[in-house]
C-alpha cells in the first residue's frame, strides 16, 4: 500500500471513529509506529487532525472532505445493506433523485433489476454506472465539476433539479444529530441535497450508523425535512423514539 493510500484510510477512520491510536494502526497496516506517527503528523499539518496521547483525534473545526474513491471503499457492507433496503422500496417505473454520495453509487447498483426507472443525479460515477441501462431515463444535472468527489454542483445543478418532481429523493450526509439535524462538509453539496429533498414526494436519508450523533460543517435540514431514514444497524432507543415522534419511518436490517 502506498503511503498516500494509507493516510487516506487513516483519515476515513478518523472521520468515522473520531480518534486513532498509533499502536493499533501500526498493527493494522504492518508498518512501524514511527511510520504511523509521520502519517499522523502530515494529517495534523493539513489541519484535519489534532495530536493526542498515543495517537490523534479529528479536528472537529476542519471542513473535512475525504476523496470519493476512498469513501466508496469504506464500510462497503453497511452501504450494501442500505442499498438493498432502498431497492426494496422502489417500484418499477418510478422517478428518483440520487445525490453524489458514495452510498448512492451502491444504491444505483442495487436498483439495476428494476424496470423503466427515471434517475436524476449529479453524480458522474452514477451516470457511468447506469450507462448499461438503456430502458431507463438517466438525467445528468449539469453544473460545476467538483474535483475529488465526481460530482456536479452549484447553482446550475439546483436550477435543473428544481424543474422536476420525483417520487423519491435519496441523499446521504456527513453528520446526523438530534439537535444539529442533517449536516454535510461542503456547502454546494448541501444546497443541492436540500433542493433534491424539496423536489420529492418521499424524502429518504441513507445514513450508516457511524454518522449518528455527529455534526459536520453546514446544515442540510432537520428531522422534519425527511420522511424516511434507512441505515445499516438498529439505531439507539432515543433515536427510534425521536423518529416515532417526528413521524419518520426508520428502516434497518431486522
Amino acid at each position: 500500500m502506498l503511503a498516500i493510500e494509507r493516510r487516506n484510510e487513516i483519515l476515513m477512520k478518523l472521520q468515522a471513529e473520531r480518534r486513532v491510536v498509533v499502536s493499533e494502526l501500526s498493527q493494522l497496516y504492518d508498518v512501524s509506529e514511527e511510520t504511523i506517527r509521520r502519517d499522523l503528523e502530515k494529517l495534523v499539518n493539513e489541519g484535519v487532525a489534532i495530536k493526542s496521547y498515543g495517537g490523534a483525534v479529528i479536528n472537529e473545526n476542519a471542513n473535512l472532505e475525504v476523496p470519493f474513491n476512498i469513501r466508496k471503499n469504506y464500510n462497503v457492507i453497511g452501504k450494501q445493506k442500505i442499498a438493498e433496503q432502498i431497492a426494496a422500496m422502489v417500484k418499477d417505473g418510478e422517478s428518483l433523485m440520487l445525490d453524489a454520495s458514495s452510498t448512492a453509487v451502491y444504491i444505483a447498483k442495487a436498483l439495476k433489476e428494476k424496470k423503466n426507472l427515471t434517475v436524476i443525479t449529479n453524480s458522474i460515477e452514477i451516470i457511468v454506472e447506469l450507462m448499461d441501462m438503456p430502458e431507463w431515463k438517466v438525467l445528468s444535472t449539469g453544473g460545476l465539476s467538483r474535483e475529488g468527489s465526481f460530482a456536479l454542483v452549484g447553482p446550475q445543478t439546483d436550477k435543473m433539479l428544481k424543474s422536476y418532481h420525483v417520487d423519491k429523493a435519496v441523499i446521504s450526509c456527513k453528520g446526523f444529530d438530534l439537535e444539529s439535524g442533517i449536516t454535510d462538509s461542503d456547502e454546494l453539496h448541501a444546497n443541492n441535497k436540500i433542493t433534491m429533498l424539496g423536489a420529492a414526494g418521499k424524502k429518504i436519508l441513507a445514513v450508516d450508523k457511524s454518522k449518528f450523533d455527529k455534526t459536520a460543517f453546514t446544515a442540510i435540514g432537520a428531522l422534519d425535512d425527511i420522511t424516511t431514514v434507512v441505515t445499516d444497524e438498529e439505531p439507539d432507543r432515543r433515536w427510534l423514539q425521536a423518529f416515532e415522534e417526528a413521524g419518520i419511518e426508520c428502516v434497518y436490517p431486522r
